[in-house]
C-alpha cells in the first residue's frame, strides 16, 4: 500500500509539473496539495507549490511554502533567490536588528545543514572515529599509527561539532515558532482582544515569530523588536 501510495504521489506530481509548464497553475497547486494531503512532503514538492503560488500573485502562500521549502533544504540556491523575489513583493518594510559577527558565523555554519544532516554526520564521523582507531591499534609503521591516530581525533571532533550545531538548530527550530501573514491587510493589538488599542498594521507575506497564544489571538514579535496580538486567523504558522 505504502508503494501503491509513493507511486501515486509521483504521477501527481508530475501531473502538478505538466499544468505549471501549460500556465494552468490553480490545477498544477491542486495536484500539489493533493500530495501534502496524502502526507508526503519534500523540498521539490514545496518549491513547485510556492512558484505556482507566485505565478498567481498569492505572495503570502508562496512566501509560505518557499520557507517551508528552505526549511528541508537550507542551502538551496534556488530556494533563496525565489524567497527574496517574495519578499520583494510584499508591503512591510521591516528593519532587522543586525546580528555580531560571532552570533553571525555561528548561525551561519549552524544552518548549512538542517539538524538531521547534521545527526547523520554525527554518527558517520563516529563510525570514521571507530575505524580509524582499530587502524592506529594494527599499524605497524609509525608514521600510518600517527596519521590514522590524528584521523580519528579530528573525526571525534568533527562528530562532536555536528552534535552542538544539531542540538542548537533542533533548539531553534522547536522554541522559535515563525509564522507569515496571509491576510491581506491585518491589524495588531496591544493586547487580545478587539477593544484594545492598534498598534500598527501588517500585510500579506510578512514573517513574524509567534511568542504566545490565548484563546484565537497570537502574540507576535517582528525582527525590529515590535510586539503585538494579532488574530490567530491572519496568519498560518511554519
Amino acid at each position: 500500500m505504502s508503494v501503491l501510495g509513493l507511486a501515486q504521489n509521483d504521477q501527481l506530481f508530475e501531473k502538478g509539473n505538466s499544468f505549471y509548464n501549460q500556465e494552468k497553475y490553480q490545477e498544477a497547486i491542486d495536484a500539489y496539495s493533493a500530495i501534502l494531503e496524502s502526507g508526503q512532503e519534500s523540498a521539490s514538492l514545496y518549491y513547485n507549490l510556492a512558484n505556482a503560488n507566485y505565478k498567481l500573485s498569492n505572495i503570502g502562500q508562496s512566501i509560505y511554502y518557499y520557507e517551508k521549502a528552505l526549511e528541508l533544504k537550507p542551502n538551496d540556491e534556488d530556494i533563496k533567490n525565489n524567497l527574496a523575489f517574495a519578499n520583494n513583493a510584499t508591503i512591510d518594510a521591516i528593519d532587522v536588528i543586525p546580528e555580531g559577527v560571532i552570533s553571525r558565523t555561528i548561525n551561519s555554519f549552524t544552518n548549512m545543514f538542517s539538524f538531521d544532516s547534521w545527526a547523520w554526520i554525527a554518527v558517520l564521523c563516529v563510525i570514521i572515529f571507530v575505524v580509524l582507531f582499530l587502524l592506529y591499534y594494527t599499524a605497524r609503521i609509525s608514521s600510518k599509527k600517527r596519521l590514522f591516530f590524528l584521523g580519528s581525533w579530528v573525526s571525534l571532533l568533527i562528530a562532536v561539532f555536528a552534535v552542538v550545531f544539531a542540538f542548537k538548530q533542533y533548539g531553534y527550530i522547536t522554541n522559535n515558532q515563525y509564522a507569515i501573514i496571509f491576510a491581506q491587510e491585518s491589524t495588531v493589538k496591544s493586547e487580545p482582544n478587539l477593544r484594545s488599542e492598534e498598534v500598527f498594521e501588517l500585510h500579506e507575506g510578512t514573517k513574524v515569530k509567534v511568542t504566545e497564544t490565548v484563546n484565537d489571538w497570537k502574540k507576535i514579535k517582528l525582527p525590529d523588536g515590535k510586539i503585538g496580538w494579532i488574530p490567530a486567523t491572519d496568519l498560518k504558522e511554519l
